[in-house]
C-alpha cells in the first residue's frame, strides 16, 4: 500500500481491496472518534489499564500500528528514490505520472454511470475543479505550513476510497514534489542525528513533515469520514466523481513539467514532448499489467471459493 501510494494514479486503498484487509481498514479508520480518544487519554491519566486495554482493542490499534509501519516504509524508500529522480529527469517522471493517471483513469471509467443529469453534473464538476486547480497549483500555491496542513488532510482522505490516489492529490494541489523532498531532507537529517550529528537540522527539517502529518490525522477523523458516508449514500454518483476528479488531474503533471522545464531555462521542444510521450507510455503500460493481475488474482480467488463451497 505504501508503494502504491506514493505514485500518483496507483491507490494504496486498491491494493487494500485486493489483499482483502479494506473492510478490516475501514472499520479501524472509522472507529478512530473524537470521542473514543478522549476517552483513551482520560483512562490512560486515570491508570484504567483495562479500559485503555479495551479501547485499544476497539481501535484494532495492533493492525493499524502493523499496517501503518509498512506503509511508512515503503513511502519514505519509494519517495526517496522519486525525490532523486525529479532532480535529474522531472520531465520524464512526470510523463511517467501521467500515464499512470491517465490509464488508471479509464479503467476506473468502467464503473461510471452518466444515465442521470446529477451524475453528469457530478462530472462535470470534478474535472473542473481538478483541470482549474492542476493549473493554479502548478504556479499559484505556495508551500507555508497551512498549505501543507490542508494538503494532509485532503490527501489521507484517499486511502478510504479504492481508485483515488493521496499522490496524485498532492500533484493536483501542487505539493507532491515539495513533501517528497521535504520527506527526504527529514530522514537524512534524522540518520545524521543518530550517528552524532546535531538535533537542529532534524527540528528544522521536521516542520513540514509534521504539519503535513497533522492534517493527516484532522482529516483522518474528519475529511475521511465524510468522504466515506458520501461513497455509501450515493456511490455512484461518488465513483463518477472522483473518476472525473482523475481526469481533470492529468493536466497536473503536464503543468510540472512544464515549470521544471521553464526553471532550466527550456521549452518544450520534439525532444522532451517524445520523453514526456515515452515514459507516458511506460507508464500505462505498468497500469494494464498491474490491472491484468489484479483480475487474475479477483478470478482465482472467486473459482477457489466456488470449489470450496
Amino acid at each position: 500500500m505504501g508503494a502504491a501510494d506514493a505514485v500518483p494514479g496507483v491507490s494504496g486503498g486498491t491494493i487494500a481491496l485486493l489483499t482483502g484487509i479494506y473492510e478490516r481498514l475501514i472499520t479501524a479508520i472509522t472507529a478512530l472518534t473524537v470521542s473514543r480518544i478522549r476517552r483513551l487519554a482520560h483512562d490512560a491519566r486515570d491508570g484504567n489499564r483495562q479500559a485503555v486495554v479495551r479501547t485499544l482493542t476497539e481501535l484494532d490499534i495492533g493492525f493499524l500500528v502493523v499496517l501503518g509501519t509498512g506503509i511508512a516504509t515503503a513511502v519514505v524508500s519509494v519517495l526517496r528514490l522519486i525525490s532523486w529522480l525529479l532532480t535529474v529527469s522531472p520531465v520524464e517522471v512526470y510523463g511517467f505520472f501521467f500515464g499512470l493517471i491517465g490509464a488508471s483513469a479509464i479503467i476506473l471509467y468502467r464503473d461510471v454511470s452518466l444515465e442521470t443529469w446529477g451524475k453528469r453534473a457530478a462530472v462535470i464538476v470534478g474535472f473542473f475543479l481538478a483541470f482549474v486547480g492542476s493549473g493554479y497549483a502548478a504556479t499559484g500555491i505556495s508551500t507555508s505550513l497551512p498549505v501543507l496542513f490542508l494538503a494532509g488532510t485532503v490527501a489521507i482522505s484517499a486511502m478510504v476510497l479504492p481508485g483515488l490516489s493521496g499522490s496524485l492529490l498532492l500533484l493536483v494541489l501542487g505539493q507532491y514534489e515539495y513533501m517528497s523532498t521535504a520527506l527526504s531532507r527529514f530522514t537524512d537529517a534524522l540518520l545524521a542525528a543518530l550517528q552524532g550529528g546535531g538535533a537542529e537540522a532534524v527540528y528544522q527539517s521536521a516542520v513540514p513533515v509534521v504539519t503535513f502529518l497533522l492534517g493527516a490525522v484532522v482529516g483522518l477523523l474528519s475529511v475521511a469520514h465524510a468522504v466515506r458516508a458520501a461513497f455509501k449514500r450515493n456511490r455512484e454518483m461518488t465513483v463518477a466523481f472522483l473518476v472525473s476528479l482523475i481526469f481533470g488531474a492529468l493536466r497536473a503533471p503536464v503543468e510540472q513539467a512544464s515549470v521544471e522545464l521553464a526553471a532550466m531555462g527550456l521549452n518544450w521542444t520534439r525532444y522532451w514532448i517524445q520523453s514526456f510521450i515515452l515514459f507516458a507510455i511506460v507508464g500505462v503500460g505498468l497500469v494494464v499489467i498491474f490491472e491484468w493481475v489484479s483480475t487474475r488474482d479477483v478470478q482465482f480467488a472467486s473459482v477457489t471459493e466456488h470449489q470450496a463451497e
